[in-house]
């Protein structure tokens, strides 16, 4: 009698892409959610104010998932790990607390308050081609002829969506173009992912993952804070404190960066570098879906034109993914770069 083949492997492998999968969905529902709790905080109001504003979402929202992810992490800050980082990891932890923390958030949320949840989507994956270009110059990097085409592609996509867009009461005219605020501030905080990805390729690649994630949620809150205070004084975050907003932004915290995470890390642990670049590339498609179907928002006809080169350039991205990794040996997500390489791709995770 032949003992039936052990499914463990297949298992664990299909148990790997589930993660992803799922983790894809939430971080591409983040915007959606984003914009729809602002919209209940809306019906809400307390003394004429949103309790649920972008601003108190961003900070009350890190704070809870900085809770969570001390209650996860907290082990790894001890002597023996703080020790072995040295001066330089800390300046490199803060650039990136500052740049993905801090400026990079407040800009896609100030950009949410101000246009389309699909523009924000769009003009984001013009991280990718940047990180791109800055790991070719910076990192000296090499790149095949699939990627490049990729990433131009990619490039010009966003351009095209930010320069078609419709006049609004945002729009600001430059050399003949209609240039749209909230268009301009997705941009920037592209660039200052992409920054502070180059960053962590450099200088970040050994340091534990807990000291990672709490160390940049906990300043990034701070400084976000004190910039908020500056520029919109103390009356903004009047209702921090509300019961109403702290119950859903447990909910947010938990659910989109918390849970989230998890399900990433979780499923790069034993998937490949293929399959995960080839899941986060679907981040567009889910976040305009989940836009469609949370907010009702529908792509206009900029936003076909760009996405639809977008997807191009993700498609032959993916091409030059898959030739890349089918010369090495071992395929599986077990370094850091590698990682950062695949979620480079994938946009906007919640906070």
């Amino acid at each position: 009698m032949t003992r039936p083949k052990k499914p463990h492997r297949l298992i664990h492998r299909i148990s790997g892409q589930t993660y992803l999968w799922l983790a894809m969905l939430i971080f591409g529902a983040s915007s959606a959610v984003t914009r729809k709790l602002t919209e209940i905080g809306s019906q809400h109001l307390i003394d004429h104010r949103n309790p649920i504003s972008l601003c108190n979402v961003l900070f009350v929202g890190n704070l809870c998932a900085l809770i969570l992810l001390i209650l996860i992490y907290g082990r790894q800050w001890n002597k023996a790990t703080l020790k072995q980082l040295s001066r330089k990891d800390w300046v490199s932890l803060s650039a990136v607390a500052i740049l993905s923390g801090a400026l990079a958030p407040g800009l896609i949320f100030q950009a949410l308050a101000l246009t389309g949840v699909n523009n924000v989507i769009l003009v984001g994956r013009l991280e990718p081609p940047l990180t791109l270009a800055l790991s070719v110059w910076l990192l000296r990097e090499r790149v095949n002829i699939w990627e490049l085409l990729g990433a131009i592609a990619a490039f010009v996509g966003v351009i095209l969506t930010i320069i078609l867009q419709p006049p609004t009461e945002t729009t600001m005219n430059m050399g003949g173009f209609g240039l749209g605020i909230g268009e301009l501030l997705a941009a920037a905080a592209s660039i200052a992912i992409a920054a502070s990805t180059i960053i962590s390729k450099k200088h970040l690649s050994q340091i534990p993952l807990g000291i990672y994630s709490i160390f940049r949620t906990a300043l990034g809150t701070v400084i976000f804070f004190f910039i908020a205070l500056v520029l919109y004084g103390r009356d903004h975050f009047a209702d921090v404190l509300s019961p109403f907003l702290w119950q859903w932004m447990f909910l947010y915290g938990g659910l989109i960066v918390v849970l989230g995470q998890s399900f990433w890390i979780k499923g790069l642990k034993t998937s490949t570098v293929s399959m995960a670049s080839l899941v986060s590339s679907f981040g567009p498609i889910v976040g305009i879906i989940a836009a469609y179907l949370i907010l009702g928002e529908a792509p206009t006809l900029p936003q076909y034109i760009g996405g639809s080169l977008i997807l191009v350039g993700i498609s032959l991205s993916q091409v030059g993914t898959k030739r890349q990794n089918s010369s090495i040996a071992s395929d599986k997500v077990s370094s850091t770069p590698a990682q950062q390489q695949v979620e480079t791709g994938m946009g906007f995770k919640g906070i």
